[in-house]
Formats: C-alpha cells, structure tokens, sequence
C-alpha cells in the first residue's frame, strides 16, 4: 500500500507542476459549456406524457373544436370548416402528397394514437377554425414531426387551404 500512496503522491506532484489552477478551471468550464450546448441535442425520453390519464372534457370529444384530441398536433385551418371534413380536403383543393405525424392520446380510450396530417393545397387558407397545438412537435430538422412547414410546397399547386387528420396505428 505504501508504493501505490508513493506512486499516486508522485503522479499528483508530476501534474501540479505541469498545469496552473487556471487552465484546470478553464478546462472545467469549456467542458461545462460544451456539455449545456451538446444536451438539448441528445435525445430524450418522454414517454411518461403519454402514461399520464387525463378525464376527458367535453372539447376533446368534438372533432369541430382545436381541443380535439386528435389535433393535438395540428397546425392550421381545420378542412371541416372550410368545406371538407375532418378527413377530406374541400371541393378545388387536392391532398399534399407528403406529411407530418403526431401520438395523441384519446383520453375516453386511454389509448395513444399515431395520426397523419395532411394539408389540402390548390386554394389560398379559408381563414377559419385556426388551430395551433404543438403536442410532441420536434425542432425544424426532424422534417417529419415539425408542423411550422408548408407541406403543399411538393405538390404543383402550393397554396395552403386546410389541414385533414387520419389515423394511421395505435401506439403501444
């Protein structure tokens, strides 16, 4: 045990020569910087949104309302207020060919479930029933999960009118 208390007591003395307390504490705080620039980045857990049951109101239940709870991630002009309906685009407009999803919880099923959103393009936005939720949006390079994009830009017609929700899976 002495040689190992010897041979530590040497190596500490080795580095306390070699370095100052200042560069050790320029060293800590670029490591501290780096890792408050790198954590937003990392990918997170948050599934425990998903778990948590939630009573229902009487909104979440009316597909003609924001609060509906399968718009939690929708961004725009509901088509059922423009001349569609929940699931078709109106008269003059036609389906994006690409779109986004979201996991929205049914709270009367307390089930989570995967819902695409589409917008309807060909025509300029009705102006009516606009509805902003951001449930589960990712930040602008997640292409998939970002709802701040007009998605009729990869149609030929790219004025945006509605926004339709179809369900695609049940989440496990």
């Amino acid at each position: 045990m002495a040689s190992f208390d010897r041979n530590f007591e040497t190596a500490a003395r080795r580095l306390a020569m070699l370095t100052s307390r200042r560069s050790v504490i320029a060293r800590i705080g670029k490591l501290l910087l780096g890792a408050a620039v790198i954590a937003p980045l990392l990918p997170m857990d948050r599934s425990f949104r998903a778990l948590a049951s939630t009573v229902p109101d009487e909104n979440e239940m009316d597909p003609g309302k924001c609060s509906y709870w399968k718009h939690c991630a929708l961004d725009g002009m509901l088509c059922s207020c423009c001349g569609g309906s929940g699931h078709e685009c109106p008269p003059g407009t036609q389906i994006s060919s690409v779109s986004w999803v979201g996991t929205c919880r049914n709270g009367r099923e307390n089930k989570s479930y995967l819902v695409s959103y589409t917008d309807c393009c060909g025509r300029s936005s009705c102006g009516e029933c606009m509805c902003n939720s951001n449930v589960g949006e990712r930040p602008g390079y997640v292409m998939g999960r970002h709802n701040d994009i007009n998605w009729c830009v990869a149609n030929a017609e790219t004025a945006y009118n509605c926004t339709v929700t179809l369900i695609v899976g049940v989440v496990e």
